[in-house]
């Protein structure tokens, strides 16, 4: 090469160049062709030359080959035959210790005599050396010498005594030998006898002996094909080097170097390490490397960052091109290794600074396709016209325009058709600076008809404003803050209707300060694509949230107003609709008779408006069902029928989706007793904070969802001291995707155990402990602090089964409406109660109780054990009666009846002044 320890890159391909002995041997003439190859191939042997050199140490390296392998292939035989004679000794043993007859042979009076015959003939069908079988003790029924027979077993028979097969190389009556020992077993599994097979070593060994030729010919066989294939390289390499000495190709490679650096090329040799192992004159002078730059790491030339990388890599590079200092090389790189030289690569450069204009102008196309990539999945990731808005204004801003601003009709933010009529609000405005004087988010918009926006707005199309200063039409809009604008240093403008098929949803406006060019036809077109693919992200948005708005209406329609006005307990309630759409989850807070309370929280899966108008279906019956004063396992029964009636309604309907699953809690509590009655069907359990601040979730039996059918309901009666707090809510507050629901339920645990002791403040702290940022499910929490109605607002007699007792009766009610200073309702009292309690004496069995409670209302109860239930009608003009209930009904602001399980009662409410 010319350089101590360096070696020239390979020469191009084509004719190889000729040496002056080549010449020579041309000008001789073919008649002597073959004593001339013949003198070549003696003297390539002779070890001159470096084809001979090479031959030599390969025939030495094939025979110690050729040996070794000989060697290990003879020890691998005699390994696999002692690995055969184990699995065969085996096979044997297994194979005669099962065959029929065997068990009987060993239990029989002499075992030798029939199994004698037979392990002998299987030794010489099989092969092997012996057969023998011994009992438990280890004493020979079988030998193929009879006269060691009824002598000991020479091996271990403990392990196949345990029921295991032993393999073993021991020194027995035949010599040394590979043995294998079976047991024999009884149907019970016990040992009953063994069985042991074997072969001699002398036979394993004779084997191998046997395949000792076989090996040694292949091995032969080997070493002539490597010595003739050695030979053939030799040969080859001959021809390659044209018999040349290591001085000779010494020479012949100080020339190649001096060509190497004559070429106007740069050429590059980069070591594996990194290491600049070669630099021709050319690469010095286009790259500007110093003159110590060989052996140098590449990385410490001050090469630019991209061209160092690139030699360093070692990657296949093909007309790369790189800007260094001030030109553009085109850098060709392919790795040194390919056919099996060093680790490495050569580079070749080329000077291509003519490429800079095209260069540059294919950049600027590559950052545009940028842009629109990052537009693709960028504008758009969420559902909301706003977000939408600002995801266009941040992603311009500043790779296209130094400030974009968004400005949409107001019908389209709340999810309308856009009207030409209404006014436009600025929805988003991003900039490299916040203190820009244009028109801030959130400002109402009217754009003038001469100005840009309105040009676009009116026409569709998309319009150009290259020196903002001389735009007397944009001017025109507002005139002061024009000046401000101008002044600060915006000087161009694009603005683009935001177009959504036909409908014209707003426009967008790119705003240029930084870069003295004003925008051009070229960036007008990227301005036009890049709003167009934001237009139908933001139509989209618009599209969901008019339907969003129409679900959410009419969810909220469905649910209660406001809670109706009860003592029994002190309610607080939330309801937070999903993320992905409105659901079905529902609750209610129920007055019933006898100042009881019902609560109800239930679930319908899914979401959309299927999911909500099915919600208000279920809660509209549940106000029916509760009305007619059912237990809670009845009215969840009811329902139950009533989901299964509207799943076959809607499986009829090929346009309507089924309920495809509804959970439902009732509850009823009573703040008299102080009990609370609860059944649920498939829903999450209640939690219960005592009054102490304890907190548990009751053994509430949970039924099937509702519309399955087939089970009953139970249901499960609580006592609640005054003062406690009934948690009820929906799975979206305990499930998700990420947690199972028995770590929700301990979640909400500790949150209802740090909560205040308000229902306010425990919904609080259950949301702000539990609510997910983007919930996937809707989450309704009811909240219920119990009061009592103490005993000086309960009055209760019993009544005889005799007709004067309705005076004791109605002197007791009057004497007791007076202590609570309800005088003025003494009179209709004493005419509801008279009617109510002469009925039950007369058709109500034999027990009669009457109570009388002041809550917001005074209620009036009379119990019977009759199940028959009164009707309200109208009398005739010689009807003697039923004209009770009549009365009654006209008396009282409420009136009804409830079965208990040892009658009725009939009630009646009457509001206090």
């Amino acid at each position: 090469m010319g350089r101590s320890g360096e070696r020239s890159p390979r020469r191009p391909s084509g004719p190889p160049a000729r040496h002056p002995r080549d010449a020579d041997r041309s000008r001789r003439g073919a008649g002597a062709g073959r004593p001339r190859r013949a003198a070549a191939v003696r003297s390539a042997l002779s070890g001159r030359s470096v084809a001979g050199q090479v031959f030599v140490m390969n025939v030495i390296i094939v025979l110690l080959l050729v040996v070794a392998a000989a060697i290990a292939l003879v020890l691998q035989v005699r390994h696999d035959s002692t690995v055969e004679a184990r699995n065969r000794s085996v096979a044997v043993a297994a194979t005669f210790a099962d065959s029929p007859g065997i068990r009987e042979a060993l239990r029989g009076p002499d075992p030798t005599a029939v199994l004698q015959p037979r392990a002998e003939a299987v030794r010489r069908a099989t092969g092997v050396d012996f057969v023998t079988v011994t009992n438990t003790d280890g004493i020979r029924y079988t030998h193929p010498k009879p006269d060691r027979i009824g002598k000991e077993f020479v091996g271990d028979i403990a392990p196949a005594l345990a029921g295991e097969t032993v393999t073993e190389e021991i020194e027995g009556t035949l010599g040394p030998l590979v043995q294998a020992v079976v047991p024999v077993k009884a149907a019970d599994g016990t040992v009953v006898g063994l069985v042991s097979a074997g072969i001699t070593t002398e036979n394993v060994g004779g084997a191998a002996e046997r395949q000792l030729p076989l090996v040694l010919i292949v091995a032969g066989i080997g070493l002539v094909l490597a010595t003739a294939g050695t030979a053939f390289v030799g040969r080859r390499l001959l021809r390659q080097t044209h018999g040349l000495g290591p001085h000779e190709m010494t020479r012949m490679y100080e020339h190649h170097d001096a060509v190497l650096h004559s070429v106007r090329e740069g050429v590059l040799i980069v070591g594996a390490e990194g290491r600049l192992l070669l630099a021709n004159d050319e690469a010095q002078r286009l790259l500007d490397l110093p003159a110590d730059a060989e052996g140098r790491q590449v990385p410490d030339l001050g090469l630019p960052a991209d061209t160092a990388e690139l030699l360093v890599s070692g990657r296949v590079a093909t007309d790369e091109v790189h800007l260094v200092k001030d030109r553009l090389l085109a850098v060709n790189q392919r790795p040194t290794d390919v056919r099996g030289g060093p680790a490495g690569s050569v580079a070749t450069l080329r000077d291509s600074t003519e490429l800079r204009a095209l260069s540059g102008r294919a950049e600027t196309a590559r950052e545009r396709l940028d842009i629109l990539y990052a537009a693709g999945v960028g504008i758009g990731t969420s559902l909301d016209v706003t977000r939408t808005a600002e995801e266009l204004a941040e992603l311009a801003v500043p790779r296209f325009a130094d400030y974009v601003s968004v400005d949409l009709f107001d019908t389209v933010l709340a999810g309308g058709q856009p009207g030409g009529v209404t006014p436009l609000r600025r929805s988003a405005l991003s900039g490299i600076r916040k203190e820009v004087p244009l028109y801030p988010v959130g400002r109402q918009i009217r754009f003038v008809a001469s100005s840009p926006q309105g040009r676009s707005l009116h026409t569709g199309r998309p319009v150009l404003e290259p020196r903002l200063g001389d735009a007397h039409g944009w001017q025109a809009q507002d005139r002061e803050r024009s000046a401000q604008v101008v002044e600060y240093g915006v000087h161009s403008l694009i603005t683009v209707p935001l177009r959504a098929g036909t409908l014209v949803l707003g426009v967008v406006s790119f705003w240029r300060s930084e870069k003295p060019e004003p925008f051009d036809e070229d960036e007008l077109a990227l301005a036009e694509e890049l709003v167009a693919r934001a237009a139908v992200s933001i139509d989209n948005a618009r599209r969901y949230t008019r339907e969003h708005s129409m679900a959410v209406t009419l969810q909220r329609s469905l649910l209660p107003r406001r809670m109706p006005e009860q003592n029994a307990l002190d309610v607080a309630y939330r309801y937070l609709p999903a993320q992905a759409g409105v659901g079905g989850d529902w609750f209610d807070v129920l007055p019933l008779s006898g100042a009881r309370v019902a609560l109800v929280v239930g679930d319908v899966v899914g979401h959309g408006l299927h999911a909500a108008a099915t919600m208000g279906r279920l809660r509209t019956a549940v106000h029916n069902f509760a009305a007619l004063d059912l237990p809670p396992d009845e009215l969840l029964g009811l329902l139950d029928e009533l989901v299964g009636r509207i799943d076959q309604d809607e499986a009829a309907d090929d346009g309507s989706a089924p309920v495809t699953g509804a959970t439902c809690l009732y509850a009823i509590y009573d703040p008299v007793s102080g009990t609370c009655v609860i059944a649920r069907a498939g829903h999450p359990p209640p939690a219960l904070i005592r009054p102490d601040g304890g907190v548990e979730f009751p053994e509430v039996p949970v039924g099937p969802p509702l519309g399955l059918g087939g089970l009953p309901f139970e249901t499960t009666e609580l006592r609640l001291a005054e003062g406690s707090r009934l948690v009820l809510y929906t799975d979206g507050l305990v499930e998700d995707r990420e947690h199972d629901i028995d770590v929700g339920l301990e979640h909400l645990r500790r949150a209802l155990e740090t909560a205040g002791e308000s229902p306010e403040e425990t919904c609080r702290a259950v949301l702000d402990a539990r609510l997910p940022d983007r919930p996937g499910d809707d989450i309704a929490l009811l909240v219920a602090r119990t009061h009592a109605l103490g005993p000086d607002r309960v009055a209760e007699w019993e009544v005889p089964n005799d007709p004067a007792a309705v005076g004791e009766v109605r002197s007791q009610v009057t004497g007791r409406l007076a202590e609570w200073g309800l005088d003025e309702l003494a009179f209709t009292t004493e005419l509801i109660l008279s009617e109510l309690v002469t009925n039950a004496i007369r058709y109500g069995g034999e027990t009669v109780h009457v109570r009388v409670l002041r809550d917001r209302s005074l209620v009036c109860e009379v119990f019977d054990s009759s199940s028959t239930s009164p009707h309200l009608r109208y009398a005739a003009m010689t009807d003697e009666g039923g004209r009770g209930l009549f009365l009654v009904a006209q008396l009282a602001e409420r009136w009804g009846t409830r079965y208990t399980p040892a009658g009725k009662v009939i009630w009646a409410e009457q509001p206090v002044p």
